[in-house]
């Protein structure tokens, strides 16, 4: 079992722990800002289960069906996650509005909340920090959205927290709601970064500037002239279309050892990197770049 399979798995064992012990302490509690989290919770959950499917899915080899490979299939997930994120964000508003306006001071078990408010900061915590680590040295989108979700419980689960510790201080009990939509504005923010990162890559937006700043070094170290340089990226994979020009006197052998030093050069630099060249004769006064 490869490393995103293991802790896409973690992420599901988590959440499904943190859900159960939120949702007693909302229950005994009458918290709404803690019942918000469990339904928070809820949504990394499935957040999890999405992303647990769809790096399985996407790490699938090229087929006929797919020549370019499953790659897109995290940015697809990682949609479908935001989507998610913004309708329970506001569920949790509309809640807490409710409560704002038909206030009762029905909130006890303060310290039971407080304790698994706690207790879930520092599980998401170390789980979320694992997520990162993998999702970058794997390149996952469907793992560092999942590992966005869990930072922002984290803040979120703080962030009650301290209101329950507030409102054992002072008997305040209106800061719930308010704590609540609070919780439900930070959650509303993950949503739209997350659906900014997976979404642009579904339109086939070129890759990042130090990356082409990479490929023109590599063809500038050659000497090459060329144009027409298009890049894109699915998931973890990068592809490259360039026309580079050689001199008509070479040999059919020398061309394809400089595309083969020029392909091996750049997958050195960028990782899943799938190049395509196409040679053409050489112009005359042309000059490197675009």
């Amino acid at each position: 079992m490869n490393s995103k399979i293991k802790v896409a798995r973690l992420s599901i064992i988590s959440n499904t722990f943190l859900i159960i012990i939120k949702l007693i302490a909302g229950i005994f509690s009458g918290s709404v800002s803690v019942i918000s989290e469990a339904i928070h919770s809820g949504m990394d959950l499935v957040a999890a289960l999405i992303a647990f499917f769809s790096v399985r899915i996407s790490d699938r080899p090229a087929d006929i069906r797919h020549p370019y490979g499953h790659g897109k299939f995290e940015n697809v997930s990682g949609v479908i996650e935001a989507v998610l994120i913004f309708l329970a964000a506001v569920w949790i508003i509309l809640e807490a509005v409710r409560k704002l306006f038909h206030h009762t001071d029905d909130i006890g078990q303060l310290h039971f909340g407080f304790i698994v408010m706690t207790v879930s900061a520092i599980v998401n915590y170390f789980v979320s920090r694992r997520l990162y680590k993998v999702a970058k040295e794997t390149d996952s989108i469907a793992l560092e959205a999942d590992a966005l979700h869990l930072k922002t419980d984290v803040l979120t689960s703080l962030g009650v927290a301290v209101g329950l510790l507030l409102i054992w201080i002072t008997g305040k009990f209106f800061l719930d709601p308010i704590v609540a939509i609070i919780v439900a504005g930070l959650i509303i923010k993950e949503a739209f970064v997350l659906l900014k990162n997976a979404y642009s890559p579904l339109l086939d937006v070129s890759l990042s500037d130090d990356e082409l700043k990479i490929i023109e070094a590599v063809l500038h170290e050659k000497n090459i002239h060329y144009h027409d340089l298009k890049t894109r990226k699915a998931g973890q994979f990068r592809f490259v279309d360039i026309h580079i020009e050689m001199a008509p006197t070479m040999t059919l052998k020398a061309v394809h050892d400089i595309c083969d030093e020029v392909e091996e050069n750049l997958k050195k630099s960028i990782n899943n990197l799938d190049i395509n060249i196409h040679v053409e004769p050489e112009k005359l006064h042309v000059t490197s770049g675009n």
